[in-house]
């Protein structure tokens, strides 16, 4: 079973940055979109910004310009970089990884148990 394990939650000031990282393990394929959602209290997951296996990064429309999506690949990790937060990015993040053994596969998909990011002065 593929694990994600988050870290790098927690407090930070309006204005201030933080970094999430995301470990996956366990029988990992070579086909993937690896990324972030958040979600605010009695709402659904909205998209951070996945990237895909050629590289390609999604983001959500209030992320763009300030979070930034990049993956070690050797280490099967994907980190979220978030610059100039903002009090609206309070969530709990989750890591999220999709994954199949070819392009015409299905894809299985994993979540992370979530972290919290909290902006506030």
């Amino acid at each position: 079973q593929v694990q994600l394990e988050e870290s790098g939650g927690g407090l930070v000031q309006p204005g201030g940055s933080l970094r999430l990282s995301c470990a996956a393990s366990g029988p990992l394929d070579g086909i993937y979109t690896m990324g972030w959602y958040r979600q605010y209290p009695g709402k659904q997951r909205d998209l951070v910004g996945l990237i895909n296996t050629d590289g390609t990064v999604n983001y959500g429309a209030s992320v763009k310009g300030r979070f930034t999506v990049s993956i070690n690949n050797p280490k099967n990790t994907v980190t979220l970089q978030m610059n100039s937060l903002e009090p609206e990015d309070t969530a709990i993040y989750y890591c999220y990884r999709n994954q199949a053994r070819s392009p015409w596969a299905a894809r299985s998909e994993y979540w992370g148990q979530g972290t919290q990011v909290t902006v506030s002065s």
